[in-house]
């Protein structure tokens, strides 16, 4: 089989990368903006590795992408690309959020419609987007981040139950984490009130769920009880339980 995957060269991604390449053997397309890691990982994995720049914040760059690879037949779409800010909205920087719905939105929308084509077609493949726990509630203070998470959860729902309704066999699965020791806090300025997973822990997770073609992938326990409990607390309260909860984050 044959995987690519959006940014892979930290955090979940290059775990996940590792865990295909290892456990798995696949053979690998990775992609990011900082060629120096990709390279880096490439030379410690067993599989056939190729590397690719690029910045996912262009549209004219996720087309370009799938036109570079659409010929060599992939079995697994992992949409990992995305950061966060932190701030209230009024206050943080437009430029910076238009780029974050670009990465986090625009591209995994984009590239998982270019490849479900050729999924659908063959009947066969795996889409993994990673979205996060952030997905089921309100964000105030990383507003822009927690909404762009919600869409990445929700197109993923529906496109399976598409897929579903039309006997396909191609499968699509929403990853949602909470916190992960990751390099995640350090771009959106953050800290996490709660400790971490460990990266390595959420990426098996993450591709286990992904195999048993599961349609929403919550790592650890405790975010599996946040996500119960969320659902017996009205929107009010959620807003301001998850305010001071953000509040706690500042980095």
């Amino acid at each position: 089989m044959i995987a690519m995957i959006t940014g892979a060269s930290s955090g979940i991604g290059r775990d996940i990368a590792r865990i295909l390449s290892e456990q798995y053997g696949c053979d690998l397309i990775l992609v990011a903006r900082r060629m120096d890691r990709l390279k880096e990982l490439k030379a410690q994995l067993p599989t056939r590795v190729q590397a690719i720049s690029c910045d996912l914040s262009s549209e004219q760059a996720c087309r370009r992408l799938y036109q570079k690879v659409k010929g060599k037949r992939i079995d697994i779409l992992i949409n990992n690309a995305g950061f966060g800010l932190f701030g209230s909205f009024e206050e943080t920087s437009l430029d910076r959020e238009l780029e974050m719905i670009d990465t986090n939105i625009r591209a995994m929308h984009i590239l998982s419609k270019l490849f479900l084509h050729d999924f659908v077609r063959r009947d066969s493949g795996y889409l993994l987007n990673v979205a996060s726990s952030a997905a089921f509630y309100p964000g105030p203070l990383m507003a822009t981040y927690y909404a762009t998470k919600a869409y990445v959860l929700r197109l993923s729902q529906a496109v399976k139950e598409e897929l579903r309704r039309r006997g396909s066999r191609v499968s699509v699965t929403a990853l949602c984490p909470g916190p992960v020791r990751t390099e995640f806090d350090q771009v959106a300025d953050v800290r996490f009130s709660v400790r971490g997973l460990p990266s390595r822990q959420v990426a098996q997770y993450a591709v286990e769920s992904m195999f048993r073609q599961r349609l929403t992938a919550i790592p650890g326990p405790l975010m599996k009880a946040a996500r119960l409990a969320q659902r017996a607390v009205p929107d009010w309260l959620v807003l301001r339980i998850s305010y001071h909860m953000q509040k706690r984050k500042q980095g």
